[in-house]
């Protein structure tokens, strides 16, 4: 058996961010036209331990990944992605935290790049850890931006990961410690946090802002308040994952500030076009297998 292994620094020269943003924008098209098989993650310890998997069907490649997740260590996320294909032998084993910011970010990217107003220049990000830089890198590739906010309960954090994207990018960026303040007229909102209780309100955001959460991943977790699902059009990654997973949709579902009809999955907007309710826009995401493997297969290429 052939087994190529790739590490951090390897997967980052592989792909860049716009590249990820293609392979996952079609991994979610690929999703909406039923070309994968892909069960429900399998959650363990209460999110300690997840396992994703996803088989596509054209190719007849599936990947798996395995992850261990513990916020109290550095890095969070530890794992491995096992991408293989019928009719040879050969394997590709990458690391799971490298391919997991990356498709997060990029998935974030596709929607922005469909929900944002054209002209978004401004973004506030909400978290700063290990998912938070490929979060505004992907906002960054899709709307060049001009000023980045970061909010983080670690101030150090905040301050390097705002010099670090500042020098990257070439984007003027502060550090602020009221989220309330920090979302105010910005036109995109990135949260990456594992908030239990909603990270701003409603009043405070702008007439036009697009926001992506991405940070809570259990029916515990909410990082979106309800009023703000409701005011919304609201698009998600996948039904049956959001459904399970995100704690800010299921608690507006059991409030009756939503119903399952204000849900739009990404592939269906994207595939279909999405009519918008209102100015705002909210992309939810729990992650989803087929972003792996859209990743995974683009390190194979």
């Amino acid at each position: 058996m052939d087994v190529l292994t790739l590490g951090p620094d390897e997967i980052r020269a592989a792909v860049s961010m716009p590249a990820a943003i293609a392979a996952v924008r079609n991994g979610f098209l690929a999703l909406h036209r039923g070309e994968f098989e892909m069960p429900t993650r399998t959650v363990l310890r209460d999110g300690g331990f997840l396992v994703m998997s996803a088989h596509h069907r054209p190719t007849a490649s599936a990947m798996i990944k395995t992850l261990s997740l513990d916020f109290d260590r550095n890095p969070a996320i530890v794992g491995t992605v096992v991408r293989s294909g019928l009719g040879h032998g050969r394997q590709l084993v990458a690391d799971a935290i490298e391919v997991t910011r990356i498709r997060t970010g990029a998935a974030t990217g596709v929607a922005t790049d469909l929900l944002a107003p054209p002209d978004a220049k401004t973004c506030t990000l909400i978290g700063a850890g290990g998912q938070a830089a490929d979060q505004v890198r992907a906002v960054h590739t899709v709307r060049p931006l001009t000023e980045l906010r970061i909010v983080s309960r670690g101030l150090e954090r905040a301050e390097a990961l705002g010099k670090t994207l500042g020098a990257e990018l070439g984007i003027g960026a502060v550090v602020l410690t009221d989220p309330d303040e920090a979302v105010r007229d910005v036109d995109i909102v990135c949260c990456a946090t594992t908030s239990t209780t909603p990270l701003f309100s409603l009043e405070s955001l702008a007439e036009h802002a697009h926001v992506n959460a991405i940070g809570a991943y259990r029916p515990t977790m909410r990082e979106l308040p309800d009023d703000l699902l409701v005011d919304a059009t609201v698009v998600i990654d996948a039904r049956e994952a959001i459904l399970d997973e995100s704690g800010e949709i299921i608690h507006a579902l059991a409030s009756g500030a939503i119903t399952e009809d204000d849900l739009t999955e990404l592939g269906s907007a994207l595939a279909e076009g999405v009519v918008k309710s209102g100015g705002r826009t909210v992309f939810k995401s729990v992650g989803v297998a087929a972003q792996d493997w859209a990743i995974a297969d683009l390190l194979a290429q």
